[in-house]
């Protein structure tokens, strides 16, 4: 299986969809099993980059589980607050295969062994292989949550290159 830039699925997909790359729309998920701390994570970082590029417009953000858990982990609701984010009233939600179809690309935390089967081959899917902030020190889930920062920045990066 071939391993498509961000760049190349949003092109892809704006031809596919008859439109051009300034007006099409990309949707990118951001999945794990319990959507309680990494996704969580990087959905915030997501959802303040698509507003800080200005691609509110042609940015949709997803998040899921594939179990989810009762609430955010407190580790990261900590940790996120110190980035001016609000995570308490976030609640993991669980996922489902149609949206996972849905993405142009799905960013996965390292938990996964998520496969869509081979229709759904034109999503691009990234393991980002980050450690679980859950259960573990604070200077060790700053790490993870600065990870998960530059992840997210680098994957609009490429988002917005395209465009």
């Amino acid at each position: 299986m071939s391993h498509k830039t961000a760049e190349e699925i949003v092109l892809s997909n704006s031809h596919e969809h008859h439109h051009n790359s300034m007006t099409s729309t990309t949707r990118v998920g951001f999945i794990c099993v319990q959507n309680a701390g990494r996704s969580q994570m990087a959905t915030a970082f997501a959802e303040r980059e698509r507003t800080d590029r200005g691609l509110e417009e042609t940015v949709e953000i997803l998040t899921g589980g594939t179990d989810p858990a009762d609430n955010v982990h407190d580790i990261v609701v900590e940790i996120m607050r110190e980035e001016g984010f609000n995570l308490a009233e976030r609640t993991p939600r669980a996922v489902t295969t149609e949206e996972l179809s849905s993405c142009d690309v799905i960013a996965t935390m390292g938990c996964s062994t998520l496969d869509l089967g081979d229709e759904n081959e034109r999503v691009d899917i990234r393991d980002w292989a980050l450690d679980d902030p859950d259960g573990v020190e604070k200077p060790e889930a700053v790490r993870i949550r600065d990870e998960i920062a530059a992840n997210v920045a680098a994957l609009f990066d490429e988002i917005e290159a395209a465009r």
